[in-house]
């Protein structure tokens, strides 16, 4: 399909930014990563992913603040 070349999904995007795709879904969702949602799939233009790769600095893992 031509139309979908352009697009790539939340697995693809995880690669891409290497991260887990679930993070990719809750970078969608939270509005952070600009994307279209068509049933149960994101989709995300890859000239936006690429742009947002180039600005995205992954966190690992929360730290815990100590409250003293």
């Amino acid at each position: 399909m031509v139309l979908l070349e352009s697009y790539v999904n939340v697995i693809e995007a995880g690669h891409r930014l290497k991260v887990h795709p679930e993070t990719v879904k809750r970078l969608c969702r939270q509005g952070d990563l600009p994307a279209v949602k068509i049933h149960n799939t994101w989709l995300i233009d890859k000239n936006i992913l690429d742009n947002f790769a180039g600005t995205y600095n992954p966190k690992r893992g929360a730290r815990k603040r100590l409250i003293t």
